[in-house]
């Protein structure tokens, strides 16, 4: 599904070296979660996985479903299968909700060749995937997360991927800021969608979300490297006793 060869990556910015060597596989069906200190470089590689401007990669490789995605565009990434949960969503003052969801599907559908959808079938797909998570009517004719809460926010992200089911699906710290009922709504909605066609990357730092999300496997990220990997009970392990004795044996 998703294969991250030796990927090196900096912030173009201030030359600075993030990440030093990633490798991960994550196989169909599978959700893989990564953990770790602050600065370690999670985020940065949501942002490389993306296509996000601002970083540069200077080796290694990410193959989604056999396409190298680092030749690809952001759109094409998108178009390919990816998709990315920012940790803050952003606000898109003056485009409705549903506008943003039709155009984002077709697009996608144009992009593979296929024929847009029907504004009956739209309404249908996005109205029972919308029940699913608990987002009202009123939300699907707002402005995109316009005077959405952050756990509004976070369901909305979670309905645009339930709407566009990609293939590889990347959640950035997407438990931040919420509280426990909005997260485990998040997470049911995440858990929906698992199936042997898709695969998940979730970025966090706290067990909490994987109490409702298991993962079946955990990587622990240091200073831009995969330092350990394990099932849920390292989680467990990182929740009891914090990331000291990692970082010792790194060291």
């Amino acid at each position: 599904m998703l294969e991250i060869k030796n990927l090196h990556a900096k912030l173009e910015e201030e030359d600075k070296v993030i990440l030093k060597g990633v490798d991960i596989k994550v196989g169909t069906g599978e959700v893989h979660a990564i953990m770790g200190p602050n600065g370690s470089g999670k985020s940065t590689l949501s942002y490389v996985l993306s296509g996000r401007d601002g970083y540069e990669v200077t080796e290694g490789s990410v193959i989604l479903s056999g396409e190298d995605v680092l030749d690809m565009e952001p759109e094409e990434r998108a178009a390919a299968g990816l998709f990315l949960a920012f940790q803050y969503p952003v606000e898109i003052p003056g485009v409705g909700n549903m506008t943003f969801l039709r155009t984002a599907m077709n697009a996608q559908r144009k992009a593979r060749g296929e024929q847009e959808i029907s504004a009956g079938n739209f309404l249908r797909v996005v109205r029972a995937k919308a029940n699913d998570l608990k987002i009202g009517a009123d939300m699907l004719k707002r402005p995109v997360n316009v005077g959405f809460s952050g756990g509004e926010k976070k369901r909305n992200e979670i309905l645009q991927m339930a709407v566009l089911e990609p293939r590889m699906c990347i959640l950035d710290e997407t438990d931040s800021g919420l509280d426990i009922d909005a997260m485990k709504l998040v997470a049911d909605g995440v858990n929906a969608l698992r199936d042997e066609g898709r695969g998940f990357l979730v970025i966090t730092h706290y067990q909490r979300l994987l109490n409702h999300l298991v993962p079946d496997v955990v990587h622990i990220m240091v200073d831009g490297r995969i330092v350990r990997v394990g099932g849920k009970e390292l989680a467990l392990e990182v929740e009891e006793n914090g990331y000291a004795g990692i970082l010792d044996e790194v060291a």
